[in-house]
């Protein structure tokens, strides 16, 4: 009986060399020289292999940047970008199948199905990641704002991720450069700015009965 990496394997040969799935579970597992049995004994569609595919990549990810030693050193924004390179590093790996894979369900949802299992251990790893900043200080506390922060790093993911699989640069260096400017970018939004001195100190002021009389109310 097949393995469900062998499984997985044969599929993702298939894909690629007839740039579609298989018409059947059953002529691909008699393809395979197995039972329809033996297929779903570990699967229960194609498209729960390439969720499974995607949730791994994203999972090995995230355990292999936990396990450097200068992970504990650094700062949010440091720990996020380390993620998305390392990522883009994993993905490539498989990208001819990531390619297709993504292509393949782009358009239908905002969040593609294949990317059911990514998408909640992404944003539970994203909010550790956002209450490390947020316990140093490094980012700001914002009332209804704060449990929106790891929406706008999903925002990210799947921007970097589509980003990358059209990206045609020498050493996918364009997509380095969408890492380091979309994550800055997103990180300085989520840090304290003048703004949230200002909203500070108005309500400072406030609760201690003096903005009304300074201002002349």
């Amino acid at each position: 009986m097949a393995t469900a990496q062998q499984i997985r394997t044969a599929y993702i040969d298939y894909v690629l060399s007839n740039n579609e799935k298989p018409k059947s579970v059953y002529s691909f597992a008699k393809k395979l020289k197995i039972t329809e049995a033996d297929f779903y004994q570990f699967y229960s569609s194609f498209e729960s292999i390439e969720k499974t595919i995607w949730f791994e990549l994203t999972f090995e990810t995230i355990s292999k940047i936990k396990e450097q030693e200068v992970w504990l050193q650094y700062t949010s924004r440091e720990k996020m970008l380390s993620f998305f390179y390392s990522y883009l590093e994993n993905l490539k790996n498989d990208r001819s199948f990531v390619i297709y894979s993504l292509r393949n369900y782009q358009g239908k949802v905002a969040t593609p199905s294949i990317w059911s299992g990514v998408k909640p251990i992404f944003e539970n790893f994203a909010q550790e990641v956002i209450d490390e900043g947020l316990d140093t200080g490094e980012l700001a506390e914002r009332k209804f704002l704060t449990k929106r922060y790891k929406n706008a790093l999903w925002v990210q993911f799947a921007f970097i991720v589509n980003f990358w699989i059209n990206d045609d640069s020498d050493g996918f260096e364009k997509s380095d450069e969408a890492i380091e400017k979309g994550i800055n970018v997103t990180f300085d939004l989520f840090q304290h700015s003048p703004i949230d001195n200002l909203i500070d100190y108005g309500k400072f002021l406030s609760r201690n009965g003096k903005f009304k009389e300074k201002m002349g109310f």
